[in-house]
């Protein structure tokens, strides 16, 4: 009769930690996802440019919400902080971002998804780099796993794809600095004035500056005159791909935490293999399983060394 109490809280406690870890690899598998519908997009005969710009005129209205339901919580952030977000959105979403879809057209979703994972390691380059701050050895060899895993793939592709690939993997590259340099940059202010709010005004940033680059390349009305494929398309990369997976995210952390949230989103690269090969008809070979492998342990390593400090 005394073990039935003592059970219980144990079993509450570890439904809601697997809760946390399905949201956790819900939102990695949605946001990785994005690859295989900006794929589809470009298949519909729209570019870069129009992509981004549907992504962030379909998604803002959520974070425009967001940022007015947080503006008044205590504390409130200044103005200052306000246009320092607004500037690290452009760097760390709206370049990011760009430079990805550019990418996005001349290589596979699966290299593209790899080499953004890598964006811990760029965190970790640049944090000693700029802030000499220290590299463990374990940390060299987490990244000897995932560099070495990355040129696996990327070699198998260039095999492939020509040319296109290294322009296409240095442009997501770019991309993957870029999110890495706000990553450094933002972490006094995500402490400051809470990542919801962060998040929310960096995104309507990265909005502003796509309907402008539209603006500024191309006649603007025609944003509004795309087929309904190319729409519809843009609505599930705006909500399904953008908006849900924050909050699958933000929530997963609240329960679980960020360390096995970020274990958890190391589903992303994996089912995006999976999604390509299903809905793109790309190729998945035992090379890239090889190296999808270990960019996975790498990274795993580098979590695994976060977590015990």
């Amino acid at each position: 009769m005394s073990e039935i109490p003592m059970r219980a809280p144990s079993l509450q406690a570890r439904r809601y930690y697997m809760g946390g870890l399905a949201l956790a690899v819900l939102g990695a598998v949605f946001f990785s996802a994005k690859a295989i519908v900006a794929k589809l997009l470009y298949r519909e005969g729209i570019d870069a440019v129009t992509l981004l710009a549907l992504r962030m005129l379909l998604s803002v209205p959520f974070f425009l919400l967001i940022a007015a339901w947080t503006w008044a919580q205590r504390p409130r952030p200044s103005w200052r902080d306000a246009l320092h977000i607004m500037a690290l959105g452009l760097l760390g979403y709206y370049a990011a971002s760009m430079l990805d879809f550019l990418g996005l057209q001349y290589i596979t979703a699966g290299l593209e998804r790899l080499i953004l994972f890598l964006t811990p390691t760029f965190v970790l380059l640049l944090g000693m780099l700029f802030y000499q701050r220290r590299v463990t050895r374990l940390q060299w060899c987490s990244m000897a796993f995932a560099y070495a895993g990355i040129v696996l793939v990327f070699w198998h592709d260039l095999s492939l794809g020509g040319e296109g690939v290294v322009l296409g993997a240095g442009l997501v590259f770019g991309a993957a600095v870029s999110y890495a340099i706000y990553l450094l940059l933002s972490g006094e202010l995500v402490n400051r004035v809470g990542t919801l709010r962060l998040v929310s005004l960096a995104l309507i940033a990265c909005c502003i500056a796509s309907l402008l680059q539209y603006a500024l390349l191309r006649p603007f009305p025609t944003l509004f005159t795309q087929s309904a494929a190319v729409w519809q398309l843009s609505l599930i990369n705006a909500t399904l791909c953008t908006v849900l997976p924050v909050f699958l995210t933000m929530f997963a952390i609240a329960r679980i935490g960020a360390g096995p949230a970020a274990q958890a989103g190391m589903m992303g690269p994996v089912s995006t293999l999976g999604l390509a090969w299903w809905i793109l008809d790309e190729p998945f070979s035992s090379v890239q399983l090889a190296g999808t492998s270990l960019v996975l342990a790498g990274i795993l390593l580098l979590t695994l060394h976060r977590g015990a400090r």
